[in-house]
């Protein structure tokens, strides 16, 4: 298939040396000739969209279009557009692709995420992608079923377009290609947090220590959502909007609070 002439940016928050890093760079570079690769020296699961401020951040130059950051997945996109492509800005940023899936609730704390979140606050449509594991009951991340449809439906969404406030969520199930019954629209779930639970334990000193973890149990989610589309094994594509004004509070809200100052 003809290549397109984009720019394309790739990060994630599993770091500079995951696997699934290595999967997006294979799908970016059926898309494209020009692919940039900016990732955290280390792993960032968790980080959210935070950023390094009270420390200096170090870039390090891996090959000619790969560099590693030592800091959050945001640090690295920013580094990305605001210094190191600054002179011809991308046009496109790719996140992941993510061990794990990021539906429901995960969005507010996935690097992987966020890394598309800064990418679509500095005005570059972004994509995340990630890969579901767990769900067969095996651990083995099925890394081919990312690879195999991402290129495709990446190049269906650039030829769409959408909105420069909005960045794009993939997840793909866990499933062997070949498996994926269809691709379909979703909206984010909300998971059961019975799911979560802390891990206590006692290191060689006799001091606690704790490891904060979700439990693999599938719910039974609505249909529609990004948790149903997974367990189905569809593959789940989510807009996901940075605007996080909840309107119909906001107007019920308004008509109770929105009073000149003699009238509280």
């Amino acid at each position: 298939m003809k290549k397109l002439p984009l720019r394309i940016l790739v990060s994630n928050d599993d770091g500079i040396h995951a696997p699934g890093l290595k999967v997006l760079e294979n799908i970016a570079e059926s898309i494209s000739d020009e692919v940039w690769i900016i990732a955290p020296e280390t792993e960032q699961s968790g980080a959210s969209h935070s950023l390094t401020l009270t420390l200096p951040l170090r870039l390090r130059q891996v090959s000619e279009r790969k560099f590693a950051v030592q800091g959050t997945p945001t640090d690295c996109v920013m580094m990305g557009i605001k210094h190191v492509m600054k002179d011809k800005l991308p046009d496109l940023v790719l996140s992941g692709v993510n061990r794990g899936a990021n539906i429901a609730d995960d969005v507010t704390y996935s690097g992987t995420i966020a890394a598309a979140m800064e990418g679509t606050v500095l005005g570059v449509p972004s994509i995340a992608l990630s890969q579901a594991f767990g769900h067969s009951g095996s651990s083995q991340v099925k890394w081919s079923c990312a690879e195999t449809h991402g290129a495709k439906l990446i190049r269906r969404l650039i030829a769409h377009g959408w909105p420069k406030d909005v960045l794009i969520n993939i997840n793909f199930p866990d499933a062997f290609p070949k498996d994926v019954t269809e691709i379909v629209m979703t909206v984010q779930g909300k998971r059961d947090q019975a799911t979560l639970h802390i891990d206590e334990r006692v290191d060689a000193r006799g001091n606690p220590y704790y490891w904060t973890a979700f439990k693999r149990i599938l719910s039974n989610p609505p249909q529609g959502t990004d948790l149903k589309a997974i367990y189905d094994g569809k593959i789940s594509v989510t807009p996901l909007h940075l605007n996080l004004t909840e309107m119909a509070v906001y107007e019920d809200l308004k008509r109770t609070l929105d009073l000149s100052m003699t009238e509280v």
